[in-house]
């Protein structure tokens, strides 16, 4: 099997080495694992969709009620 560097990763999917990192860290690229303290990543590996919101709506999280 053939795998890339995060560097040619990030070239291959548009994105900074770095992000692919983070991606790598996460858990998020099936596949990826460490050799020494570089990440490798098979070169068939699919990029990650982008998990970001795009509709604009917040989730917004229940705060505790604050006694005064």
């Amino acid at each position: 099997m053939k795998y890339l560097s995060t560097f040619e990763a990030a070239e291959k999917w548009g994105i900074s080495h770095r992000r692919v990192n983070v991606l790598c860290n996460e858990g998020r690229i099936t596949g990826a694992q460490r050799a020494g303290s570089r990440w490798i990543i098979p070169a068939d590996a699919e990029k990650p969709a982008d998990a970001r919101i795009r509709s604009g709506k917040y989730i917004k999280k229940p705060t505790e009620e604050r006694g005064t």
